[in-house]
C-alpha cells in the first residue's frame, strides 16, 4: 500500500515497520490517538518526514492501520517546537492510479510541498 505522509510517498508493503509484537499492541490504538501522536511528533519536527523517514513511516503506518481507507495525510506544522494543537492534520483517500503518479513523481525527486499540495491538498490555493 502506498501512502502520502506530507510530500513523501511509503510503500507499506515492502517491510513491515515494526515488530509483529509491536504490531499487536498497536491493534489497540484508535484514531484519535494516532492523530494526537503525529500532531506532536510534527510539532516537534515539522519536516519529520524528511528527517527521519524511519519514524515518519512508522506514523503512516498507524494511520493506516487505525483508518484503512486513508492512503494521505498532512501534517502541517507552523514551527519547530510549537504546540502540538497548533499543527494542522489533513487525510484523505487517494485512487490508486494518483498514488502511483505521487510515487513516480516523489522516486524523481519532483514531489515537494508545492507539487503535493497543488495535487492534493490544496492549502495554498487561496
Amino acid at each position: 500500500m502506498l501512502f502520502l505522509l506530507n510530500d513523501v510517498v511509503f510503500d507499506l508493503d515492502e517491510a513491515t515497520p515494526v515488530s509483529p509484537a509491536d504490531a499487536r499492541r498497536f491493534e489497540k490504538l484508535d484514531f484519535d490517538y494516532v492523530l494526537e501522536l503525529g500532531c506532536e511528533l510534527f510539532a516537534e519536527d515539522p519536516l519529520m518526514h524528511r528527517n527521519d523517514p524511519g519514524r515518519a513511516r512508522r506514523l503512516a503506518w498507524l494511520v493506516s492501520q487505525t483508518s484503512p481507507d486513508v492512503n494521505a495525510a498532512l501534517f502541517a506544522a507552523p514551527a519547530q517546537d510549537c504546540d502540538p494543537d497548533l499543527v494542522e492534520p489533513r487525510f484523505c483517500a487517494l485512487p490508486a492510479l494518483v498514488m502511483s503518479r505521487l510515487r513516480s513523481r516523489d522516486s524523481r525527486g519532483q514531489l515537494n510541498a508545492v507539487s503535493a499540495d497543488r495535487a492534493v491538498w490544496n492549502r495554498m490555493a487561496a
